[in-house]
């Protein structure tokens, strides 16, 4: 299989940060055996190639938009076959425009992806991490309104009101939505830390802003004239600050997942390579506390 020490999850992985991270990670330590957690395991096979690391990758099927899917791919886990598993990177994101559209389950797919599919990821591999392990969690700038992002500003009902929105979703409240699942990530984040008392028990847990990544696959469900916009014209912008190449965020985002530096910093969030204050609402304990009792009640629905 390989002669790897230890594994990293990054789900995502087949293209975008989620790539970056993984190449970046092959790059820092032999020691790491990269698991691509992806809904398409031929994409996911093509990946590997790419990188040529066949022997330190491993390509696992994973749909976030189904629960099942998670189900099996936890179980998949456990089967004995990876290295011990001592990262956890919460890449894969989706931001839905064009109407509603729901996962397997009949959750709104932004929120169901975004938070929740991870959400029942990482509790459902808490048990087989090994310590000391990192658990990062990839939101977004978007999701403080005190930034100008051009994206509109999150608006946090309940967990179970944004699984199951009312009404139809025009694109402004689609880009809400997508600004919304990103403050969830960080309550998530923060929520989580808490539960694992601050590190005591050898995991640590952090959330990364990887900055605005033009030509990211965020963009797919644009308007043709957005997509092109995104993919062509906005990447002319990565000399300002705060916009970034997936290369250089992927690098960023492998460094906390794996560099000794990080040893012990949990309950962070992180602009780049920098420690930041994210939003006031982020630190909202009650509502990261609904917003875990919500979740776990839609995973048992």
């Amino acid at each position: 299989m390989t002669d790897s020490t230890r594994a990293a999850i990054i789900t995502g992985a087949n293209s975008g940060l989620g790539l970056e991270c993984a190449r970046a990670l092959l790059a820092t330590d032999p020691s790491w055996h990269v698991v691509l957690a992806v809904r398409d395991p031929r994409r996911g096979a093509a990946v590997v190639q790419r990188l040529g690391a066949e022997q330190r990758c491993t390509v696992m099927q994973l749909d976030l938009a189904s629960l099942a899917s998670v189900r099996g791919f936890i179980d998949d886990s456990r089967a004995g076959v990876l290295p011990p598993i001592r990262a956890v990177v919460c890449n894969a994101g989706v931001q839905v425009v064009s109407g509603v559209q729901s996962t397997a389950d009949g959750y709104e797919m932004t929120f169901g992806v975004n938070h929740l599919g991870h959400f029942a990821l990482v509790r459902g591999l808490l048990d087989t991490l090994h310590a000391p392990a990192r658990i990062m969690v990839v939101s977004s700038g978007t999701h403080d309104p005190d930034r100008f992002t051009g994206m509109p500003h999150p608006r946090y009902t309940s967990g179970a009101e944004l699984a199951r929105p009312p009404g139809d979703l025009t694109a402004e409240e689609g880009r809400r939505r997508y600004t919304t699942s990103k403050l969830c990530n960080l309550l998530f984040c923060y929520e989580l830390d808490r539960r694992l008392d601050h590190g005591a028990q050898g995991m640590t847990v952090n959330a990364f802003d990887p900055g605005l990544m033009p030509g990211s696959g965020l963009g797919r469900d644009y308007s043709p004239s957005q997509r092109f916009a995104w993919r062509y014209v906005l990447p002319a912008l990565r000399v300002l600050p705060g916009v970034n190449s997936t290369r250089t965020s992927g690098r960023h985002l492998a460094a906390l997942a794996a560099d000794p530096r990080y040893d012990g910093v949990t309950g962070m969030y992180f602009q780049g390579n920098k420690p930041a204050l994210s939003s006031a609402d982020s630190y909202d304990i009650d509502r990261a506390r609904e917003l875990w009792t919500s979740s776990t009640q839609l995973l048992a629905d």
